[in-house]
């Protein structure tokens, strides 16, 4: 996994990306296989197309983005402030 500081770069991007595009077509293509030999019945495939593979692709997603460096603790969160500029008026924002 990467540094806290480091982004995960190019070639992490690349790799989540052909992960996932390999995990959907291997979903797909389950499902296919499945109802092709009758296993499942039309509805079913549908449900699964519809309400179960979105959450497996981003069960997938998050396996893959932890798995490869993006996921971000609160610990690697760093504090935003506003920077105050004393010499503005004091007329408002506009």
């Amino acid at each position: 996994m990467g540094t806290p500081g480091k982004s995960p770069g190019p070639a992490a991007h690349r790799a989540f990306r052909t992960g996932l595009w390999a995990a959907a077509v291997v979903a797909l293509a389950v499902v296919g296989g499945l109802y092709w030999t009758g296993e499942l019945a039309g509805y079913a495939s549908l449900f699964v197309v519809v309400v179960i593979f979105p959450v497996y692709l981003l069960v997938v997603a998050s396996v893959l983005s932890k798995w490869l460096g993006y996921g971000k603790t609160p610990a690697d969160l760093r504090r935003v402030t506003r920077e105050i500029d004393h010499d503005a008026s004091d007329e408002g924002p506009w």
